[in-house]
């Protein structure tokens, strides 16, 4: 063990003694300016956590060394529940095996603090009622009573693991709301009261939200987490800073979302993947807390790992509001303004790796769509955009599109679901505020929502009703069909329920219709699977919008609708001005609402209160249920792992093209009762009204593995231009039979299997299911143009293979039927960095061909897992080989 106690430092606040790892032991004050607070926070945790990579991390910050590995170690984790619920059976699931193998159980427990967050659950599915929250809530409960039963197990089985129940709010702003606190208080081994800063990951990709206020973090994998939560450094590569610096201020009338996506749209036609960006820069001080949260939170839509925003009177402003207690907010301001944590504007900027200059006042009113967050749209051009890319340009739009078929001037185009959603946009007071007055407007003009519209409002906190209530705005959202539905991420995340019901018939017979949300993705089918365009706006756009009823309007210039004397109405006469706004955020916006909400956070409705379940140190398994199974991938580990890495004689399972996400990969959304899944569960006596979502089903691998690849956008091109059915089909092992992918997969047999792919594959949700379904499924290696940060890192995890073409190259270059072997040579001396693995490929004429692959590793720790066949049987033998006596 080094010693690094000549790195501390005493710190006293008010009459409190501390001590700290001071940075300024580590360079000089003139150096450490010239680092980006991101990496300064990096430092003091290597410093504290990992002393022994100190030397060559302090090398690669100030330019004297190479890239090196980075192992972060957390202060604390958080889950939301379609990630949580699988972590937990895998905890039980690890300590079944670690009491097979020899080891104590008991010893499988998190050694850091995990709050679970239940969220991700809820679904639209009562709205534009005074009393949807409960209704929703209701039968949330009624279907997955058996999961919530488990995490009260979980509670009571586990050390170190709290629950935020449902009903309470989104994970992201429960984190910036309630849990974060800036600076963490520990002790170390002498009993001394420790300060440093409060750093964390969190088991989705929009963690970076909490950089907004100066915590570092970001999203990991399930799998990752787990790792973690067992003590586990989460490595990374030094980070390479790109630096964003913001002049002047946001013009009146523009918005944080527009704000955000246009970040978006510049940063996605750059490589960020894998690294930092930090805001800094004259601006900042004219971009609030809630801004940068909005713009934070968008982190992944662009492939960053973080975006930072320095701590400063801005993010103090912000503790203070938020309720933090006055002796929180002394220690942060105290701490970090000695550790060279706090900017101001009197200090130098930060070096970075690269510049970017942006004028606050260049950005401009925006949407973002069909299909991409970063497919930002002045306003003007939303319905433009929409004829261009999802109706192949035609110039007819709107009535004169209409078929006999879909009546009440409904048409492609319509906007069929409006939905103010979403931790992104709902943590923003003003956001919430502007379009709470808008609708005020709407309502005194006599304004209504479309009849097609379905309309929601689910915050992700419950303080957002508080103040929406204070200001009286809940009955003006009402009028517009905007009720309150719940609060979670709710049609975020897909749970939108169903469509309006003539709607949903307009949808089967093709209508191409528009759902314009306050979220942060909209892929194709993503929010509802018969909906395949999607808008991302502001909280106010999507009150606009549900009243205007299409996406072919120019809302800078064509009225929205008409007024009670018929009289025509704009945006700009809805839109409120920002000093009203600013006056009602200071009126009702108060710090008594986020304390109270704190003291109850743990608590949940008494539908939580009800459920009971008894603790023990092995899950009692049940093996009639249809939620939760012991992981088929942990019933046959053995105590050492195998000898080599090789992959030999296998066979391509999947070729696919572009852009497939991991919602592509393993869904979130409704099973259907016709689905490979949905047959199974009917067979086991499941109502065919409570199938539920795939999202609630995770710790059943039964379900998972028969919905992999079934979004209908999946094509499989070793088939061709055509498939039999929806979803990925393949060939089975002999090339006899073209089958569902599940079935196919099966008929190899011990085979392994390999999936090609060309960019951005495992784009979107950091979803571990889409890794584990691939290796249940038999996969043993992905070979694409290129893979997104958290889906590569959950493939290493499961011990499957990600591997890159190099620049240039891709798979059409294989010319590939699906009859060929392959063997993939060079798998048993990989290092940290760049390895070459040479591909051969057997053809079934005798024909032999290779072609050069890259498999990247960015941590020594990445090599151990995949050497042990994954992140779980790597922990379950360290547990094993500690406690077996």
């Amino acid at each position: 063990m080094i010693d690094n106690a000549h790195l501390m430092s005493a710190l006293q606040i008010d009459q409190d003694h501390f001590t700290y790892f001071d940075l300024e032991k580590l360079l000089a004050p003139t150096q450490l300016q010239r680092l980006p607070y991101a990496i300064r926070i990096l430092l003091e945790n290597v410093a504290r956590c990992a002393p022994e990579a100190l030397d060559a991390v302090l090398a690669r910050a100030v330019g004297d060394g190479p890239d090196c590995e980075v192992p972060f170690q957390p202060n604390r984790l958080m889950f939301h529940d379609t990630t949580c619920l699988p972590a937990l059976a895998d905890f039980a699931g690890m300590r079944d095996v670690v009491a097979e193998l020899g080891g104590d159980p008991a010893a499988m427990n998190p050694l850091i603090p995990a709050v679970l967050t239940i969220d991700h659950s809820v679904i639209v599915e009562h709205y534009a009622e005074a009393d949807a929250v409960e209704q929703n809530l209701e039968i949330d409960f009624r279907r997955n009573s058996e999961r919530y039963r488990f995490i009260k197990w979980a509670q009571k089985s586990l050390d170190n693991f709290a629950v935020i129940p449902p009903g309470t709010g989104i994970i992201h702003q429960m984190n910036m709301e309630a849990l974060a606190k800036v600076v963490w208080e520990t002790r170390t081994a002498e009993g001394q009261r420790l300060l440093h800063p409060d750093d964390m990951v969190a088991t989705d990709s929009h963690t970076p939200m909490i950089n907004a206020i100066g915590v570092l973090g970001w999203g990991v994998g399930g799998l990752e987490g787990q790792a973690a939560m067992v003590g586990e450094p989460v490595p990374i590569n030094f980070p390479q800073v790109i630096g964003i610096r913001v002049s002047n201020a946001l013009r009146p009338g523009v918005t944080a979302t527009d704000l955000s996506l246009h970040v978006a749209e510049i940063l996605r036609q750059r490589s960020v993947v894998g690294k930092f960006v930090e805001f800094t820069g004259p601006g900042l001080s004219n971009l609030g807390w809630a801004a940068r949260g909005t713009v934070s939170n968008m982190a992944p839509e662009y492939g960053a790992t973080v975006v930072f925003f320095p701590f400063d009177d801005q993010t103090l402003d912000y503790l203070k509001l938020s309720g933090r207690s006055a002796e929180l907010c002394l220690q942060a301001a105290t701490y970090l303004q000695v550790q060279g944590l706090y900017r101001h504007d009197d200090l130098p900027e930060p070096e970075f790796d690269e510049l970017i200059e942006l004028d606050l006042a260049s950005i401009e009113p925006s949407v973002a769509g069909p299909y991409q967050p970063h497919q930002r749209q002045p306003l003007s051009r939303a319905g433009e955009s929409f004829r261009e890319q999802v109706l192949g340009g035609s110039e007819l739009i709107g009535n004169r599109y209409l078929e006999p078929s879909f009546g009440e001037a409904i048409d492609h185009g319509a906007v069929v679901l409006s939905a103010i959603t979403s931790c992104t946009n709902t943590a923003n007071p003003a956001q919430m505020l502007q379009a709470g007055l808008l609708a005020r407007r709407a309502r005194h003009l006599g304004l209504k929502r479309k009849p097609w519209v379905k309309t929601s409002l689910s915050p992700g906190s419950q303080v957002v009703a508080d103040y929406l209530s204070e200001a009286d705005l809940l009955q003006d959202f009402s009028a517009l069909g905007f009720d309150l539905a719940g609060f979670g991420c709710m049609t975020c995340i897909g749970n939108s329920g169903k469509l309006e019901a003539h709607v949903e018939a307009f949808a089967d017979q093709g209508l191409k219709g528009v759902v314009v949300l306050s979220g942060n993705r909209n892929f194709e089918g993503r929010v509802n699977p018969k909906v395949p365009a999607g808008y991302l706006a502001s909280p106010a756009l999507c009150v606009a919008f549900a009243i205007a009823g299409r996406i072919d309007i120019d809302l800078t210039r064509e009225p929205l609708g008409q007024d009670s004397a018929g009289n025509p109405v704009h945006l700009h006469d809805l839109m409120p001005p920002d000093d009203e706004v600013q006056a009602l955020v200071a009126q009702v916006v108060k710090p008594e609402f986020f304390q109270q909400r704190l003291a109850t956070v743990w608590d949940g409705t008494h539908h939580w209160q009800a459920l009971s379940a008894e603790g023990s140190v092995q899950f009692p398994w049940d093996a009639r249920s249809t939620y939760l199974r012991r992981p088929q991938y942990l019933t046959d580990i053995q105590a050492e792992p195998k000898a080599s890495l090789a992959i030999e004689n296998a066979r391509s399972l999947m070729v696919l093209g572009d852009n497939v996400t991991t919602d592509h990969i393993s869904p979130a959304g409704a099973i259907p009762a016709s689905s490979l899944a949905g047959q199974w569960l009917l067979a086991r006596g499941e109502d065919p009204h409570d199938l539920n979502q795939y999202s609630t089903r995770r710790s059943n691998h039964e379900v998972m593995l028969r919905g992999a690849f079934t979004n209908k956008s999946v094509k499989n091109r070793l088939l061709g231009d055509t498939q039999p059915g929806v979803g990925a089909w393949a060939w089975n092992a002999d090339h006899s039979q073209c089958l569902p992918l599940y079935e196919a997969a099966q008929s190899y047999a011990g085979t392994p299997l390999v999936v090609f792919a060309g960019i951005n594959y495992g784009a979107g949700s950091s979803r571990d299911w889409a890794a584990k379904a691939q290796a249940l499924l038999g996969v043993r290696a992905v070979v694409a143009r290129s893979i997104e940060r958290i889906h590569r890192s959950n493939l290493i995890g499961m011990g499957v293979l990600p591997l890159l073409f190099p620049a240039g190259q891709g798979v059409e270059d294989l010319q590939l039927d699906g009859s060929e072997q392959f063997d993939f040579i060079g798998l048993d001396e990989l290092k940290v960095g760049d390895n070459r693995i040479r591909l051969q490929v057997r053809r079934v004429d005798g024909g032999v061909d290779e072609a050069e692959l890259i498999a990247r590793f960015d941590s020594q720790q990445e090599i151990r897992y995949l050497s042990n066949g994954g992140v779980l049987p790597y922990v379950i033998r360290k547990v094993v080989q500690r406690t077996r006596g």
